[in-house]
């Protein structure tokens, strides 16, 4: 068999572990071309929403391939895009979207739009708050803002300085608000990004939206501006469409992407307030966005979109988010009282899990691959990160597919000893 061309992302092909081909999926089920069955545990990198091939979705998709494929969007547009981005706005409460490929580069836009509006306005603001643990993209100012580690090493030479802000721990969140409140007096920061309730790739860590609510009245009283990464968190994973709607947050700057296609297609938006907007508006060619990729707000994927948002409008989505919480609730009844498994943590769709391996945890944790093979086994598409398991399937997910998946969390444990 011919070696393959193909570099997997976040993969080390020198440990030689098996790479299954999928060949077709539906619903919450990717089937290989050896014929098994497996259930999607994670929405394929957290972006399937309603579930694979969504019949609305892929039908929206054939009929714009058929009328407009692709236009450049600096001077033109084109109505799919149009009628997404009214969508957004009266969904966001923010006015203006600006569309891109990804959520690490809807993330560098908004750090650009954030830079960009005190830049417009003459003031020298350009320090960035960012949250222990977080994680917001790869790209190199994504990286920036996110936790340094194993990850980013070996780029750290292109990385810029941020000021870090404590994760708000049960208990003690006020070392949180105080040090935001120190850094937002003291070091006139440009912004302060977070992921709002749930940070993923930092471990599927969890704080309530009280928390949301006061780091943003802390930003907004001493004007720094407050983006929301909810790159992963949005499109319903936490129960609402968006967290920040359970803190009672409107952020100045919204990125999203992921969910926003219900996962069929890469398209991403940074939302931005009108005061973002109008520092950038003006007769002097100078404070353009200087922004763009060749595919922004590409009209297949724009459509694929709308389509999503037709999906959220006219379905049940709500009621069958609300039946994926409930039954991810009762499985982290069952799971929290499981030997060697700790630290049990619901966010709306989201389930996670620590499993006790003591000084082994982390990204490098020798119960990693074991845990991979272990559920590839059991054909279940499950990722840990490090000691950290979790599941947040499509909604569409079947009841008895999501039992397997908690059992087979459940024992999993045993590898611990084993």
């Amino acid at each position: 068999m011919t070696p393959s061309a193909v570099w997997h992302p976040f993969t080390q092909h020198g440990l030689g572990e098996p790479i299954p081909q999928v060949v077709r999926a539906e619903g919450a089920i990717l089937v290989t071309e050896d014929g098994r069955r497996v259930v999607d545990a994670i929405s394929s990198w957290w972006v399937t929403t309603h579930g694979h091939c969504h019949p609305r979705i892929v039908a929206a998709i054939a009929d714009q391939a058929q009328r407009l494929d692709q236009v450049i969007f600096a001077g033109w547009t084109h109505a799919p895009a149009e009628r997404l981005a009214g969508e957004l706005a009266t969904l966001t409460g923010l006015p203006y979207a600006f569309f891109s490929d990804s959520g690490s580069t809807c993330v560098e836009v908004a750090l650009k739009m954030a830079l960009g509006f005190w830049a417009n306005r003459g003031a020298a603001r350009h320090r960035i708050l960012v949250m222990q643990h977080s994680y917001h993209g790869d790209t190199i100012g994504a990286m920036s803002v996110g936790e340094r580690g194993v990850y980013n090493a070996a780029y750290g030479p292109l990385l810029f300085d941020v000021g870090t802000i404590p994760f708000p721990h049960a208990g003690a969140e006020q070392a949180t608000y105080d040090a935001l409140e120190y850094a937002c007096a003291q070091q006139s920061p440009a912004a302060f990004i977070v992921e709002p309730l749930v940070l993923g790739a930092g471990g599927m860590l969890m704080y309530p939206p009280t928390v949301l609510t006061e780091m943003a009245r802390i930003c907004r009283v001493h004007g720094v501006l407050f983006i929301a990464d909810e790159v992963m968190t949005g499109w319903g994973r936490t129960g609402t469409l968006l967290a920040c709607e359970q803190a009672g947050v409107t952020p100045d700057i919204l990125c999203l992407a992921k969910g926003m296609t219900g996962g069929s297609m890469p398209l991403a938006v940074t939302m931005a307030g009108a005061a973002i907007y109008d520092a950038h508006y003006s007769t002097d060619r100078a404070k353009t966005f200087y922004h763009s990729s060749s595919y922004t707000a590409n009209p297949i994927a724009c459509a694929a979109a709308c389509a999503n948002l037709d999906i959220w409008r006219e379905e049940p989505v709500v009621e069958r988010i609300a039946t994926l919480a409930a039954r991810q609730a009762a499985g982290a009844a069952m799971l929290s009282g499981v030997a060697g498994i700790e630290n049990v943590r619901t966010c709306g769709t989201i389930l996670a899990l620590d499993y006790a391996v003591g000084t082994g945890a982390g990204y490098l944790s020798d119960l990693q691959p074991r845990l991979l093979a272990f559920f590839r086994d059991r054909d279940l598409l499950v990722r840990p990160l490090g000691n950290t398991a979790y599941l947040m399937p499509p909604y569409c997910v079947g009841a008895e597919d999501l039992v397997r998946l908690h059992d087979a969390l459940a024992e999993a444990a045993g590898l611990i000893s084993a």
